[in-house]
């Protein structure tokens, strides 16, 4: 009769973890992929596409009382079900902070410096990383991402206008100082694509830079693939000395507009530190949006998407696309 009692007990516990072992299953795949801070993160292998929307009114201020029922997504011009909302300011951001340090910066290099320590020590908060990358003729890698302000701070100060060498090693396929010009599209492309790829939650990229490259062996579209590919924001300061021309105006908006960003024209000390002042403020006031897409193959392909909001005299800042997985 014991021996019977004790199979009984061992079927029961066996039903019941079954059925915690479902359950678990079952409310993972209603949930959004989700970072648990700076020591681990939890992945969730889920068809859900992630969308951040910042939206403004006419006279260019943040909107931050819409509800989920003021949003349509539409992929492929097919419109979507919303299966995630959530207005959030304190989701943890990796940032990528990439330096301008070609000859066309010289000018503008001591302000970029104090402005960009400043913007980290303002938008960064427990749980958030940051890297800094400058870029010329080549791509170093100034700091590994980190949350130490000092760290952060001392990198930022060693940036030098076309300094040789690359002293932590920036990885990637690219080799340094072959190039011959401004790099932009090689050290976006290695941010994203090397730096970035593995890291959950939010992402962004800011550059300081006049745009112009000159001697990239990735192309623009390389370095837009690289950004989506990952769900990197990349937003660009066209920092420039009109002495060495104008601004790639074109190129900074093709990027940032196909990834979500903004670029910003900065024509002044006041005017970089007023840019940097926007970008903080859009990081901090983002809608986060999910979905299951209808079409659920794995195939690889770009899928253009796009974000609106019923309420009028109202602009929505969102990726363009994403690339579906392939497996």
């Amino acid at each position: 009769m014991k021996r019977l009692r004790t199979i009984a007990l061992v079927c029961v516990f066996c039903l019941l973890g079954l059925g915690l072992l479902r359950a678990t299953r079952a409310f993972a795949q209603d949930q959004p992929p989700q970072d648990t801070g700076q020591g681990g993160q939890i992945h969730v292998q889920v068809n859900l596409v992630n969308l951040f929307a910042t939206v403004r009114d006419k006279h260019k201020a943040i909107v931050t009382d819409l509800t989920q029922d003021d949003f349509k997504i539409y992929e492929d011009n097919v419109e979507q079900k919303i299966a995630y909302f959530q207005k959030e300011s304190d989701l943890p951001i990796t940032l990528g902070l990439l330096i301008d340090t070609s000859g066309s910066e010289q000018a503008t290099l001591g302000a970029e410096q104090q402005a960009a320590e400043q913007f980290l020590r303002r938008v960064m908060r427990k749980g958030d990383l940051a890297m800094v990358i400058s870029f010329d003729v080549d791509e170093d890698l100034l700091a590994d991402l980190t949350d130490q302000q000092r760290v952060l701070d001392e990198a930022i100060g060693r940036a030098r206008i076309n300094a040789p060498g690359n002293p932590t090693g920036m990885p990637g396929p690219v080799p340094t100082g072959q190039g011959g010009g401004t790099n932009f599209y090689d050290a976006l492309y290695l941010a994203c694509h090397d730096k970035l790829a593995d890291e959950a939650g939010r992402k962004a990229v800011i550059v300081l830079t006049d745009a112009n490259d000159t001697g990239s062996q990735y192309k623009i579209e390389d370095a837009i693939e690289a950004a989506q590919r990952t769900d990197t924001v990349v937003h660009i300061l066209l920092v420039y000395d009109p002495a060495y021309g104008p601004p790639d105006f074109g190129g900074a908006s093709k990027i940032t507009n196909e990834t979500g960003g903004r670029t910003i024209v900065v024509r002044n000390e006041k005017n970089l530190m007023d840019a940097f002042d926007q970008i903080s403020e859009e990081l901090r006031s983002q809608y986060t949006l999910g979905y299951y897409p209808s079409n659920g193959k794995h195939d690889g392909t770009y899928r253009k998407v796009k974000v609106e909001v019923s309420r009028p005299d109202t602009t929505v800042l969102a990726r363009r696309g994403y690339y579906a997985p392939t497996e």
